[in-house]
C-alpha cells in the first residue's frame, strides 16, 4: 500500500463512519447541545492536547538521555508528529517508527538506537495500558459487559501484547540470532538478484551487524546507567496519556454531560488498548465508530457518536494535519513514499 493510497483510505474511512454515525444518531438534542457549548472548555479541551505533545516531546528527549544522546525539545514535538502522520497511514498503526528513525538518523543518531528509543517509547505506553486496562476492568466490569465482541477483542490484544515483549525479550537474550537471521535473509536477496554485488552484500551485513549492536548496547545504556530517564520518560508517558484521557471529559462538560472522571479515563483506555492492534490505516473507522459504541456506556446514545467524533479530532486529526505538514516540509514525499514502504516491507 502507497503512502498516498493509506492516507486517501484513512480519510475515506474515518470521514464515511463519522457521516454514517451523524445520521444515524444526531437529533435536535445534539444539536442544541453542540450549538450551546462552553467555548472556554473547548479550548481548555485543545490546551490539554498540547500539554499532550509537550509530555511526548519531554519522553523522547528523556530516552534519547537515557541512549546517551541529545535530541532537542524541537525535535522531540517533531517526532510526535511524525508518528501520528506515519500511524494514520498504516495498518496496525506501526508507520510512526520508520519517519522517527529517520529524522533522528538526519540528526546524527545511529539506525539501530533510533529503532531502541522508538520501540522503547512505545512499550512504555503499551505496557502502561497492559497494566490499566485489567485493572479498568476490574473496578468497572460494566465497560464489556454488553459486548463479547469486545471482550475478544481485548483477549487478542492481550496475546499479541504478550508475543512482542516476547520477542524484544528474545532480541536482547539472544542477539546473534537476529544477526543470523538478518545475514540469512541479505543471502536469500542476493541469490534472487535483489543485490549482484558481493561487495554490496558485504556491506549491508556488517551494516546490519552494527545496528544490532546499537540497539543492543541502547537497552542495556537504559537499563543500566539510564535508570533516572527511564524513570522520567515513563511518568511522562503517563502524563501524556492522562492529558489525551482528559480531552473527552472536559468536552462532555462543554456540552453539559455529567461524568465520572475514573470511568471516562477507564473507558478511554481499554478503547486505545485495543485501537492499538486494529488493521486499518491509523484505526479509521473502527475509532470512530467503536468510540460510538464504548461512549455510549458514559452518555446518552444520541450524544456518543458526535463525541466520539469531536474527540478525535481533537487528539487525533489535528496532530495528523501537523504531522502532514511535517513530511512535506522536512522530509518531502519522495522520502517519505520510501520510508512508508520500508515499513510495509518490515510488516510482511
Amino acid at each position: 500500500m502507497s503512502l498516498r493510497k493509506g492516507l486517501i483510505i484513512f480519510i475515506l474511512l474515518a470521514f464515511g463512519v463519522s457521516a454514517i454515525i451523524i445520521f444515524r444518531s444526531v437529533d435536535h438534542h445534539t444539536i442544541h447541545s453542540l450549538i450551546a457549548a462552553n467555548k472556554l472548555k473547548l479550548l481548555l479541551a485543545l490546551l490539554i492536547v498540547f500539554a499532550a505533545w509537550i509530555f511526548d516531546s519531554g519522553r523522547f528527549c528523556a530516552l534519547a538521555s537515557a541512549a546517551h544522546e541529545h535530541v532537542p525539545f524541537t525535535l522531540g514535538i517533531v517526532l510526535t508528529w511524525l508518528n501520528y502522520f506515519g500511524s494514520a497511514v498504516t495498518p496496525m498503526q506501526s508507520g510512526g517508527g520508520p519517519f522517527q528513525v529517520y529524522a533522528l538518523y538526519k540528526r546524527g543518531i545511529p539506525v539501530g538506537k533510533g529503532i531502541a528509543i522508538t520501540l522503547m517509547r512505545t512499550m512504555l505506553t503499551v505496557l502502561i495500558l497492559s497494566l490499566a486496562v485489567p485493572s479498568a476492568l476490574m473496578l468497572d466490569p460494566e465497560i464489556l459487559a454488553g459486548s463479547p465482541f469486545l471482550k475478544g477483542l481485548v483477549f487478542y490484544v492481550f496475546i499479541v501484547i504478550l508475543a512482542t515483549w516476547a520477542f524484544i525479550a528474545f532480541t536482547l537474550i539472544k542477539p546473534h540470532m537476529i544477526k543470523r537471521w538478518s545475514h540469512i535473509i541479505v543471502l536469500w536477496l542476493h541469490r534472487f538478484n535483489f543485490m549482484k554485488s558481493n561487495r554490496t552484500v558485504i556491506k549491508l551485513v556488517r551494516w546490519l551487524d552494527n545496528e544490532i549492536d546499537n540497539y543492543i548496547l541502547n537497552f542495556r545504556l537504559a537499563f543500566h546507567y539510564g535508570k533516572l530517564w527511564l524513570l522520567l520518560a515513563t511518568v511522562l508517558s503517563v502524563l501524556h496519556l492522562m492529558a489525551l484521557f482528559s480531552v473527552l471529559p472536559v468536552l462532555m462538560s462543554a456540552v453539559g454531560l455529567p461524568f465520572r472522571y475514573m470511568q471516562t479515563i477507564a473507558v478511554q483506555a481499554v478503547f486505545m488498548f485495543i485501537l492499538y492492534f486494529v488493521p486499518t490505516p491509523g484505526a479509521s473507522g473502527v475509532a470512530e465508530g467503536g468510540g460510538a459504541l464504548l461512549y455510549s456506556i458514559l452518555m446518552p446514545k444520541n450524544m456518543a457518536g458526535v463525541m466520539s467524533i469531536i474527540c478525535r479530532f481533537f487528539t487525533d486529526y489535528i496532530s495528523i494535519f501537523m504531522g502532514v505538514i511535517v513530511v512535506i516540509r522536512m522530509l518531502g514525499w519522495g522520502v517519505s513514499e520510501n520510508l512508508h514502504k520500508g515499513a510495509a516491507v518490515e510488516d510482511a
